[in-house]
């Protein structure tokens, strides 16, 4: 059944895929160990490949394959292995390398063997087939590696030509190796909820077979084929049917038909497409897992992937990109909240940017902009002469998003009148004008915005409950700067770039000092702040980092105070610092350069300071 060495020679490894490609490693008459380490016989350098991977050990004249507990196995002809007598052209495969076992040393080159090869190691099955010689059975163990591929293509293939091909193909290859006319793959997790998955009829090419149920119900009561001959019920054919075993479990089963001269299949038959159902078994199981791994890897980038135009690699950034990952794809609406500066608008565009009405337009409103009736004409629009002036019929923004997304900032300062109307869009999709009649329906999702406690709003009845609750369906907490202060220099560093473009000067960077300074400070205007002190810090500055003096005042005082205190403290600061600064400018007799020297600052700064301060040059 096994070949055993009869050459003088020592058989080799040949490498045909991996780092060691082109290579023939003699394999020792004692023992080859192969691994990471370089202690090893083959030494393969991959973080694949366990610092002791595998030996072959030359036993009583085979080539044993012992596994070594690996953490990533090894395979033989595709399939893994703990222990594995050789046998000449196995194909050994561990980590990224591949190597075929040859017991002629003189056999072709590495190049030769991997294109003879090419296609086959999909999987191949790695036990010895019953009752064929050498050469039939490498024949055999190549249509098998081709019938399990044919599979998984098949199972993943939505085209029906495409598949109707795969099939014809699938069944040429089985008919090959056990012979039959008619034949079915057939699905289930028990006999009654089977259900055929292909068959094929060598004499139409496509005619359905219905298998003998009474056959697939005792494959799966005895988890083992069944060979049946000249059945009278089926037009004197014989039958032969194997389970696709997947460790214990029974997924299905290959049934074929022959109406075959010399009656019963043979003992070899049955047992050879025992073997293939377990290598169909695997090829479909792998596909499941194929299909499962893409749904589930497509949904993880979808949320992962959020195109924004936000910076952030805080956690509770992270979160609030999570959140948008989830909830884009959806209608509900979302309510933002967060303070002023944080960045409610850019979540609203990033909801909108990753949704499927990204095509349609995203129309944003600031409800505290407008009056009550200029932002009710804004929202829904009016008919021609509603009111003074509505010279013509005008659309509203509700009308103009149409299959797009509405952004209301500011909902907290809705008026109560105008929240009425905005609950009846969330409620039944439909306005009118103003001065209208025509009830229009309105296909937008809305998005609202607010820095306001709309609880609090609730209690004082300023906000109507019955809103707020249809627009609080999802809720996104936009942290404060001050609670994602790891985010501050990546958010400085982008400003800087952006406005040293726009003001046309070389700023490389920030220096460490300014970086305390912004770090220190709690920024209650948040990223809008922060962008702001930047944009000043480069259009002022001289130099080409962003220096402490070139920041706002107040961000440079709260990293020089341990406590921003009362007013008390700020008065005596700015009278020290108006103090200081005479006495620097008496020295230099009204230089400010010599001054600022010695002081340790920029002019530029002493001057606004000097300013600030209600100072004169003199």
């Amino acid at each position: 059944m096994f070949v055993q060495s009869s050459t003088a020679m020592p058989p080799v490894l040949i490498a045909v895929d991996g780092p060691l490609k082109g290579s023939r490693l003699p394999v020792s008459s004692e023992a080859t160990s192969i691994g990471r380490i370089s202690s090893n016989d083959v030494t393969l350098l991959d973080v694949a490949v366990s610092r002791r991977h595998c030996t072959i050990e030359h036993k009583e004249g085979h080539f044993l394959l012992i596994d070594l507990e690996s953490h990533n196995g090894t395979f033989v002809n595709g399939l893994p292995v703990r222990r594995y007598i050789l046998q000449d052209g196995d194909r050994v495969e561990i980590g990224k390398s591949a190597f075929v076992f040859s017991l002629d040393p003189g056999d072709g080159d590495a190049s030769q063997l991997s294109d003879s090869l090419e296609g086959a190691d999909t999987a191949i099955l790695a036990i010895p087939l019953p009752g064929i010689g050498r050469a039939r059975e490498s024949t055999a163990l190549l249509r098998m590696a081709a019938f399990a591929r044919l599979i998984h293509e098949l199972w993943q293939c939505r085209d029906e030509a495409a598949r109707l091909k795969m099939q014809s193909g699938l069944f040429h290859i089985l008919f090959e190796l056990v012979p039959a006319e008619r034949g079915a793959l057939v699905i289930g997790e028990d006999a009654a909820s089977l259900e055929p998955f292909c068959s094929f009829d060598d004499g139409s090419g496509s005619a359905p077979l219905v298998p003998d149920r009474s056959v697939l119900q005792e494959v799966f009561r005895r988890q083992s084929p069944v060979a049946r001959a000249m059945v009278p019920e089926r037009g004197d054919v014989s039958i032969v049917a194997a389970p696709l075993l997947q460790g214990d479990r029974v997924i299905g089963v290959i049934y074929l038909e022959s109406s075959r001269s010399g009656g019963a299949y043979r003992h070899r038959e049955v047992q050879q497409l025992a073997a293939i159902g377990s290598l169909a078994a695997l090829a479909i199981d792998n596909a499941r897992y194929v299909e499962v791994l893409v749904s589930e890897n497509h949904r993880l980038l979808k949320q992962m992937r959020v195109e924004h135009s936000m910076i952030g690699e805080a956690p509770r950034m992270q979160q609030v990109f999570q959140v948008i990952g989830r909830v884009a794809a959806q209608s509900s609406t979302v309510l933002i909240r967060g303070e002023s500066g944080t960045g409610k608008e850019l979540v609203a565009r990033a909801v909108h940017n990753n949704s499927p009405r990204s095509a349609k337009p995203f129309v944003a409103i600031n409800c505290a902009a407008l009056t009550d009736s200029l932002l009710e004409s804004e929202l829904f629009g009016h008919e021609k002469g509603a009111f003074t002036g509505a010279h013509v019929q005008k659309k509203g923004l509700l009308e103009i998003a149409e299959g797009g997304t509405v952004f209301l900032d500011e909902i907290g300062e809705l008026p109560l009148n105008l929240q009425a109307k905005l609950l009846r869009v969330l409620q039944g999709r439909e306005f009118q004008r103003v001065g209208g009649t025509r009830t229009i329906r309105a296909d937008v999702r809305i998005l609202a915005a607010t820095n306001r406690d709309l609880e609090a709003a609730l209690k004082a009845h300023s906000f109507r409950e019955d809103l707020y609750y249809r627009l609080n369906v999802v809720a996104i907490e936009v942290p404060a700067l001050r609670e994602r202060k790891e985010d501050i220099p990546l958010l400085a560093a982008w400003f800087v770039k952006k406005f040293s473009v726009a003001a046309n000067r070389h700023v490389s960077g920030i220096s460490a000092q300014a970086r305390n300074c912004l770090l220190g400070y709690d920024w209650p205007g948040n990223v809008r702040e922060l962008e702001n002190a930047i944009e000043r810090a480069v259009v002022l500055g001289s130099a080409d980092l962003v220096l402490p003096e070139d920041l706002p005042e107040a961000v440079t005082e709260s990293a020089a105070s341990p406590t921003a205190g009362s007013g008390a403290y700020h008065e005596v600061l700015a009278a020290t610092k108006k103090r200081i600064i005479e006495d620097a400018l008496a020295q230099s007799q009204g230089n400010f350069t010599e001054a600022a020297r010695r002081l340790g600052v920029h002019p530029n700064y002493l001057h606004r300071l000097a300013s600030n301060l209600g100072l004169r040059k003199k």
